[in-house]
């Protein structure tokens, strides 16, 4: 356990950080469930023009280094991927 006095407050901040991280994640994972949800439901009008908002929230999720880029390039790749198959049959 922490001893000294910054150590301790740098246990409080790590511990805001990694909440506040938790959150942005969780966001981003119900942004994307939503699109996909959409997708299953066949509304693919209201999925297309959805897609800029997940983009957005992906990108600021890896700009705040929460994510990998290459992990939000992968997800923005599939999900664009998946609405064009949907749509494309």
């Amino acid at each position: 356990m922490a001893n000294t006095k910054s150590a301790k407050k740098r246990i409080r901040q790590s511990e805001k950080q990694r909440m506040m991280n938790r959150q942005d994640r969780s966001k981003m994972r119900t942004e994307i469930k939503k699109f996909r949800s959409l997708l299953s439901d066949q509304k693919y009008d209201e999925a297309r023009s959805m897609l800029p908002s997940v983009y957005g929230i992906i990108d600021r999720t890896v700009k705040k280094g929460i994510i990998h880029r290459n992990t939000a390039a992968r997800y923005k790749a599939r999900l664009t991927q998946h609405l064009n198959h949907q749509t494309a049959s």
